[in-house]
């Protein structure tokens, strides 16, 4: 059997740690995890997928009899389990301060029981993604098929869940969520971005939407379509300030098509068409259509909107 020198590995490793965690004043007494897991987060959300679509998200066994006692069983399961990982959250963010393990406990409960509370409002707002992606794919041949095969609305269900908890003030649970879906799909939505009813992304891999962008209802995307930030902002000593909207605003009824590249806080309006593997940095007018033609001719100002209709829709 061959040797190897673990030991000297094992004592050099150790040593970057703690050179690490003494650089970002992790804690370093000995105790449990410190950290949400991205383990856990994905069997939580396994488990409230199946709790909003128990017949065809559940267990394969499941039967319309028993969808009720499932739904309670599982919900009650995700939940504390939710609410674990949120102390865990809570606790790494307050670890420079002194401990008070009943404030945490109260904020986590707090926001657990908000978001047992949205999941009604959030299967209902997924039964509209569900159908814009039915409705809107003429390939797809039922609900069921959209529900069960389309990355879309599998990255939806998590953004849908994620940004319900990144509004609660849990936003480590709420990115780990969106990134389980990022993985799986290809598709990268950042939990903070705001998405209305009836939202369909048609094939999707390569999407991504920065964490302001605001989008309408009845939007729909094609992959490779990026919603990003044109500039980042830095601080008098040169870090990026977080939380300033720079990504776009899209209105109702906004077709996007694949490969199109929208930055900046700008505003696509009601209606608006954006053609394929265009560059778009200023607003476009309601109902407007922008092409690579459109783009290369002297009529394009017309389907611009003012300068200062996206500051005015920040």
């Amino acid at each position: 059997m061959a040797h190897f020198d673990v030991d000297s590995v094992v004592q050099a490793l150790d040593d970057i740690r703690r050179t690490w965690r003494d650089s970002q004043q992790r804690a370093r007494e000995p105790g449990a995890r410190e950290f949400p897991s991205r383990e856990a987060l994905s069997l939580i959300t396994g488990k409230l997928k199946g709790a909003l679509f128990p017949m065809r998200l559940g267990p394969l066994d499941m039967r319309h009899a028993s969808e009720n006692f499932y739904v309670g069983y599982t919900l009650d399961e995700a939940l504390q389990g939710l609410l674990a990982q949120a102390r865990l959250e809570l606790q790494y963010v307050a670890r420079h301060e002194p401990a008070d393990q009943s404030e945490i406990e109260r904020k986590a409960l707090e926001a657990i029981r908000a978001f047992a509370s949205a999941l009604p409002d959030i299967r209902r707002l997924l039964d509209t993604d569900v159908l814009a992606a039915y409705q809107g794919d003429p390939a797809a041949r039922s609900v069921d098929e959209v529900l069960l095969c389309y990355p879309g609305v599998l990255a939806l269900i998590h953004h849908r869940l994620a940004h319900q908890l990144y509004i609660l003030g849990l936003p480590l649970l709420a990115r780990i969520v969106a990134e389980l879906a990022h993985s799986e799909t290809g598709i990268d939505i950042h939990p903070g971005a705001q998405i209305g009813a009836g939202f369909f992304i048609d094939h999707g891999t390569g999407v991504v939407i920065g964490e302001t962008a605001r989008i309408g209802r009845r939007v729909r995307v094609y992959q490779a379509v990026t919603l990003g930030a044109k500039r980042f902002p830095t601080d008098a000593e040169g870090h990026l300030e977080k939380g300033l909207p720079r990504h776009p605003i899209v209105e109702d009824d906004v077709v996007i098509y694949a490969g199109a590249t929208i930055l900046g806080r700008v505003t696509l309006g009601t209606g608006a068409i954006i053609g394929g593997n265009v560059w778009v940095t200023q607003s476009v007018a309601p109902g407007a259509s922008v092409t690579q033609a459109s783009l290369q001719s002297t009529p394009l100002r017309d389907t611009l909107a003012p300068a200062s209709t996206a500051l005015e829709s920040a």
